[in-house]
């Protein structure tokens, strides 16, 4: 599980949610090296969000493997309605009252304007990610997603509630491995 590179506005802390926006040269760097480092691995299949900053890491890294590339808006990442395409510095001058709110309850709070909740996140990546495993069981696969959507993920693999996921670290173009057993699952790296 492939976090994208980093992307333009980075800088500022935009936030960035369902707005497509590229990758920076640092960006494209970060997923040719990624690609260079699952060079050998056995990949069957890789998974994508449709947004290009995770999709052309994808078929970067599909560039030394004969495999399908699977782009999916399921995987994309939190809505943040009124908050797309501010930065940070600008959503706390703003919405001050909103960000309290959203401190006091992280699991339920939607942006205004068609914001999802983590909780709407969590079941959305939830769903989607276990249709993918069943679909591709016993397969090496990969997914080039975004940061929220890829700690929803670890969250689940580690039976952590979703109120600590942003206690994962996930930085641009960062790989997270997780081994899924019949019995068990195995968190082998994060952020790595």
């Amino acid at each position: 599980m492939i976090r994208h590179g980093q992307v333009n506005g980075y800088q500022d802390f935009v936030v960035y949610g369902h707005t497509d926006v590229d990758l920076t040269e640092i960006g494209m760097l970060q997923m040719k090296q990624m690609a260079e480092r699952l060079r050998l691995t056995n990949l069957k299949v890789i998974y994508a969000s449709d947004l290009k900053r995770a999709s052309t890491g994808a078929k970067l890294i599909a560039m030394y493997h004969d495999v399908p590339v699977r782009v999916l808006p399921e995987l994309r990442e939190m809505a943040f309605g009124d908050w797309e395409g501010l930065p940070l510095a600008e959503i706390r001058h703003r919405f001050p009252e909103a960000l309290t709110q959203r401190e006091a309850d992280l699991i339920n709070f939607r942006v205004p304007g068609g914001g999802e909740s983590v909780g709407d996140l969590g079941e959305r990546i939830c769903q989607a990610f276990d249709e993918i495993r069943e679909r591709e069981k016993g397969k090496d696969i990969a997914l080039v997603v975004h940061g929220a959507v890829n700690r929803v993920i670890l969250c689940q693999a580690m039976g952590l509630d979703l109120s600590c996921m942003f206690n994962i670290q996930q930085d641009y173009g960062c790989l997270n491995i997780i081994d899924y057993y019949p019995d068990k699952t195995l968190v082998r790296l994060v952020n790595g």
